[in-house]
């Protein structure tokens, strides 16, 4: 495999902006089951760093597609049961901790029912995420079911990941990041209006764990006339951030 120099390039001049890279593993159609052990997957993330991390001459041998390139983090988006994420995810942490060169993420992606079946394992195991981009659609807790003036948010379930965040996460300062379509077409069901979505922004800012919006994705956003802007608005007071995911497999982040 070639290292990519487009992507390359493209990415160190995000980051140069102030731009957050992390690399997606997974997704909807991932089929093939995770690891068949604890071992292989210890390899797996050690081969995953040396592809995609901080460049090493114990690692000069390992083909890179993105070259020099160094991406910030990895996120987890599994949608079905895997095997062996937790060792998988314990060693890039470990990975992370042991460089000292910048700061690197661990995120997930779970569906917003909780537990989130695909991702218990790895959520209850003791795996010290960073964030959480719950994906708020295609489920019956979706931002669809937010009614505003509510006191009580039964089906649209923010408050149960908080109270994740705060009594079961091993890292008890996870951001929740709210999950939304970006766009009619986007998801099955779930998307609401830019300004239903600055509604539900307000409200899910009274929990400490807010950390933002995720938007699934960056080209149905692009297509959405003001979404992003209105959004990227709702979050300027605060330090909150807008995630937007990528089809490349990547994700792109600004900091307000």
């Amino acid at each position: 495999m070639q290292a990519n120099q487009k992507h390359s390039e493209d990415i160190k001049t995000c980051q140069k902006k102030g731009k957050t890279i992390l690399l997606s593993i997974g997704g909807a159609t991932y089929s093939e089951g995770g690891f068949r052990s604890a071992e292989d997957a210890v390899a797996g993330a050690n081969l995953l760093w040396d592809t995609f991390g901080p460049v090493k001459s114990s690692n000069s041998s390992v083909l890179r597609p993105f070259d020099d390139a160094v991406i910030d983090g990895f996120d987890l988006d599994f949608e079905a049961i895997v095997l062996n994420m937790v060792p998988f995810a314990k060693q890039l942490r470990t990975l992370y901790d042991a460089e000292k060169s910048r700061t690197f993420y661990l995120t997930a992606a779970p569906q917003c029912p909780y537990p989130d079946l695909a991702n218990k394992e790895m959520l209850e195991g003791g795996v010290k995420f960073d964030a959480l981009f719950i994906q708020f659609y295609n489920n019956f807790c979706g931002l669809n079911n937010f009614v505003l003036g509510s006191q009580s948010q039964d089906k649209f379930n923010f408050a149960e990941w908080d109270n994740f965040a705060k009594k079961v996460s091993a890292n008890p300062k996870v951001k929740i990041m709210v999950g939304a379509p970006a766009n009619k077409g986007a998801a099955s069901s779930g998307y609401v209006e830019a300004q239903t979505l600055v509604n539900i922004i307000n409200w899910s800012k009274t929990f400490s764990s807010f950390g933002g919006v995720m938007m699934w994705d960056a080209s149905q956003a692009w297509a959405n006339s003001n979404f992003t802007s209105t959004v990227k608005g709702a979050l300027s007071a605060g330090n909150s951030r807008v995630v937007r995911m990528s089809y490349a497999g990547y994700h792109s982040g600004y900091q307000n």
